[in-house]
């Protein structure tokens, strides 16, 4: 009886900033990772960002020194902050909480970059 849902998707211009976010319902005591990903039309889905329990993070190299990922602790909520957003960034994007083996996906907040 997991859910997970993000929100803050929506269109945007090229160089402007979203800010995803994504909860989880159940109860957390701990987590592995907590991630993003994003699926564009006709491409498989795709890493953008993670982080682990112990805040160590990962980047796409795509989105390196353009998007940040954090959580807030004290609920375990993860936001994506993404700053000079390309028509590439394009894609749904889907929030996942690993919990020690345990995968748990929203079902995807449309984010599109166009003039």
């Amino acid at each position: 009886q997991v859910q997970v849902r993000e929100s803050g998707g929506g269109l945007v211009q090229p160089g402007e900033s979203l800010k995803l976010s994504c909860a989880c319902s159940a109860r957390i005591f701990s987590v592995n990772k907590l991630g993003w990903y994003r699926q564009a039309p006709g491409k498989q889905r795709e890493l953008v960002a993670d982080i682990s329990g112990e805040g160590n993070t990962r980047y796409a190299d795509d989105v390196k020194g353009r998007f940040t990922i954090s959580v807030d602790n004290s609920k375990y909520r993860v936001y994506l902050q993404m700053n000079s957003l390309k028509p590439e960034d394009t894609a749904v994007y889907y929030c996942n909480y690993n919990l020690y083996g345990d995968d748990y996906w929203g079902r995807g907040t449309q984010v599109t970059v166009s003039s």
